[in-house]
């Protein structure tokens, strides 16, 4: 009687281990290796169905529907072939990674607004604010530029009241820039 449980008990584990189970073959959509995996059918035609409603596109009206059997094209992205212009690069980005002319590093406010209140009046055209990211020190910045090059001329006109004067990678308006 042990016998034919243990029997009994081995059969029905061989057989529930086989039943439903079926050897499946996928390419992998990267390098296109083959995986091979043990799965239930009913998992595999579900997997199936999400991955061909995955590569189905249909558009917004009825009329310009795609028929569900064609496969859709990825869309194509335009990369363009010549460097963009500036007023297109202000277009995508107001801020952009600019220049502009550090004056001076002071140690209070009321140093800072002394210099601006100097500065405005030496060069009435260029902006001039104060950076206070580095308190107890304070940063007088002015002008904005899209490189260091544009930079260059009132870097020369300003270094000959401030000696210490040099460009500086800064985050500015694209609008303000020169």
């Amino acid at each position: 009687m042990k016998n034919l449980i243990k029997l009994f008990s081995i059969l029905s584990i061989i057989s529930f281990y086989n039943i439903d189970a079926q050897q499946v073959v996928k390419k992998d959509t990267l390098s296109g290796t083959e995986l091979i995996m043990s799965m239930d059918a009913r998992v595999n035609d579900a997997l199936t169905s999400l991955e061909d409603k995955c590569s189905k596109v249909s558009y917004g009206k009825s009329s310009n529907v795609i028929d569900d059997d064609t496969p859709s094209k990825p869309t194509k992205i335009l990369v363009p072939n010549r460097e963009l212009t500036n007023a297109e690069i202000c277009r995508k980005n107001p801020r952009i990674l600019g220049y502009k002319i550090q004056i001076t590093t002071v140690k209070s406010n009321d140093e800072a607004n002394e210099i601006k209140t100097y500065f405005r009046k030496r060069f009435p055209n260029l902006k001039v604010e104060t950076d206070a990211s580095l308190r107890p020190n304070y940063k007088i910045l002015a002008g904005s530029y899209f490189s260091k090059q544009s930079a260059a001329s009132d870097l020369s006109k300003i270094k000959e009241y401030f000696k210490s004067a040099v460009a500086v990678q800064y985050r500015i308006f694209c609008a303000e820039a020169k």
